[in-house]
């Protein structure tokens, strides 16, 4: 396609159906009606018993009939007063032989009609109009985005036009591999003749793989801005319907109008829900309407031309459910991994989404990058957002770092519950509880630095909570740093044993925690005392259809499962021993900083950290 055609194509405006108003519509059925009535409608004048038209023609009132199978109609002598008509009357036609002698004999004119072969047809196709059309109305309410029953098997994809994506590279920050992956397919459809003169075939597809929230889409976006093709975008359940064959059709018909509009850019979100793995399930079928679906996809992938300039884009969040055949070479050939961003990327994510808010001097987006590890793109968007709306709530003239510390904070722990009534004993136990994580984390070698201590309460069930702070972004972890997790994680629940001779149950999500560390370190990563550099792999969900799924048979026997048991018992008793030993040791300044917290409810770093020194000076001097 030339960029002239291109050019006039786009700028040409979108044809759009005159409506007519609701009351010229009104008045349109309503005259449709009274017409349908004059020239149907059945009786005329006035309505006589047959007794009484058998009477009237005795006495010689009667001038003229029309008989027919139903009824019988006719008009009255002239009455003769000046300016009076003839009256007319109707009657049902009652099964009379003697009729026609009874006519003649009083000088009544009379004639026979045969029903009208119009008026017949209506009768009988009326009701299935009637029938069909009602069906039309109910699939048309269940599903008012179509365009009625005609369209089930038309693609519902969502086209934009090449110049209104509005998103570019530009708009996507924290990507930076995958963006240059994908810049290859912007620069051939852009230029596609300067490959082509290489031999260079376009890639058929490309798989957007990322946890939720990682701007797969908006990447996808992108590449459609920048190389300024048309974009057309679905989701992988919009092509599965309640109707067998539906699917497949849709998918037929989106190439279809994708080579149409050649080149452009397919891009079929959430794609797991079309392509998960064949044969999943169960044994019986339920699934055959899905599958023909992705049967259709993969003919489609393999039969559409790829020098026309069509490629397919896709986004999941759950590669492994997917079907090998589509994953293969010649479908998507490449998978661009659309990871978490790290701190640089968290920072230029945040700059992107903060160009139009209005920023207090004391705002440092890198600290701001440095507090959210592991926030995808869609979360920093939401503590932006979060941000800006305190700011505005408290009349403000500009967003300050004390509200972006306040919006990470309900963005992690939850909304602040200001009339939570709490007792005093249970505060104190949350005091205790969240200062012994604090003091561990403090005192524990690999240990993440306290940010900050609250029990204010938050969310649905959060009395307060310890906030670290990683210095930098890990990608592996030793065995000595998952220990040290382990330790603060147990820090409270054995705060609460020194302090009170009790537990409570505030400990659950920690000890939630720790357990699934413990559990990774002895079956996963070969970090037990006694079973060797083995790994025993875990029960997988059932969707996986595999014999390790559910309740099937472990890969290994039922003594070593009682010896990984006891490994797992062992390794969380002396994280458990070493963590109360260091309570104990430092249960002067547990209780000093106790009464602190209870004061002021929130500690932050500084402060915490200025507590623990002069405790430190405190104990050498005596020492």
């Amino acid at each position: 396609m030339s960029q002239k055609s291109k050019s006039n194509q786009s700028n040409s405006p979108t044809p759009q159906i005159p409506v007519a108003p609701p009351w010229l519509r009104a008045v349109l059925i309503a005259s449709m009606a009274l017409a349908v009535i004059r020239l149907f409608g059945a009786s005329a004048g006035e309505e006589l018993s047959y007794s009484q038209f058998k009477r009237d023609i005795a006495a010689g009132k009667i001038e003229r009939v029309v008989v027919s199978d139903s009824t019988v109609q006719g008009r009255y002598r002239a009455s003769g007063v000046e300016g009076e008509s003839p009256k007319i009357f109707s009657t049902a036609r009652i099964p009379d032989d003697g009729l026609v002698e009874v006519l003649e004999a009083n000088g009544v004119e009379f004639i026979g009609r045969n029903p009208s072969p119009l008026l017949t047809l209506v009768g009988w196709i009326a009701p299935v109009l009637i029938f069909v059309g009602a069906w039309f109305f109910i699939m048309k309410r269940f599903n008012p985005a179509q365009g009625g029953v005609m369209s089930l098997g038309k693609s519902k994809a969502k086209i934009v036009a090449e110049d209104q994506t509005g998103i570019t590279f530009a708009d996507v920050a924290g990507q930076e591999e995958a963006k240059d992956e994908l810049t290859e397919i912007v620069k051939f459809l852009a230029t596609p003749e300067r490959y082509r003169a290489l031999g260079g075939k376009l890639p058929r597809g490309a798989l957007l793989v990322g946890p939720p929230g990682t701007g797969k889409t908006m990447l996808a976006k992108a590449v459609a801005g920048e190389a300024k093709v048309p974009f057309f975008s679905i989701s992988g359940s919009e092509f599965v319907e309640l109707f067998v064959g539906m699917g497949a059709a849709r998918v037929r018909d989106l190439f279809s109008e994708a080579q149409k509009k050649a080149p452009c850019i397919v891009f079929i979100d959430e794609l797991d829900a079309l392509g998960k793995a064949r044969g999943i399930g169960g044994m019986v079928g339920g699934h055959d309407e899905r599958e023909n679906t992705l049967n259709q996809l993969l003919v489609e992938m393999d039969g559409f031309d790829t020098t026309a300039g069509v490629v397919i884009l896709a986004a999941t969040n759950r590669p492994e459910v997917l079907d090998p055949a589509l994953l293969r070479a010649g479908r998507f050939d490449r998978q661009v991994l659309v990871d978490r961003p790290d701190r640089i990327g968290r920072e230029a994510i945040l700059r992107v989404h903060s160009r139009g808010v209005k920023l207090a001097p004391d705002v440092d987006l890198g600290i701001l990058a440095q507090r959210t590890p592991g926030f995808v793109g869609a979360d920093l968007a939401n503590i932006v957002n979060e941000a800006a709306l305190l700011a505005a709530r408290r009349d403000k003239a500009d967003v300050s770092m004390a509200d972006f510390d306040e919006a990470i904070d309900r963005v992690v722990a939850g909304l602040e519950k200001k009339n939570r009534l709490i007792t005093p004993k249970e505060k104190r136990t949350v005091a205790v509880h969240e200062l012994g994580h604090a003091l561990v984390a403090a005192f524990t070698p690999g240990s993440d630095k306290v940010h900050k201590i609250s029990i204010v309460p938050r969310g649905l069930a959060a009395l307060g909570y310890t906030q670290q702070l990683p210095t930098e972004d890990r990608y592996l972890m030793t065995r000595e740093e998952l220990e040290a997790k382990v330790d603060v994680l147990l820090g409270g629940r054995a705060a609460e044993q020194v302090i009170f001779g009790e537990i409570s149950t505030g400990a659950h999500n920690d000890l939630q925690r720790a357990t699934e560390i413990v559990q990774s370190m002895v079956l996963e990563y070969g970090m037990g005392d006694t079973l060797g550099v083995l790994t025993y792999p875990k029960r997988r969900g059932a969707f996986l259809g595999d014999q390790l799924a559910g309740e099937g048979p472990r890969p290994y026997s039922e003594a070593t499962a009682q010896a990984l048991d006891e490994e797992m018992k062992k390794l969380m008793e002396r994280r458990m021993d070493r963590v109360i030993r260091l309570i104990r040791r430092k249960r002067a300044l547990l209780d000093s900083l106790a009464e602190v917290l209870l004061e002021k409810e929130v500690i932050e770093a500084a402060e915490f950290e200025r507590l623990v020194e002069q405790h430190r000076d405190s104990a050498q001097d005596a020492a």
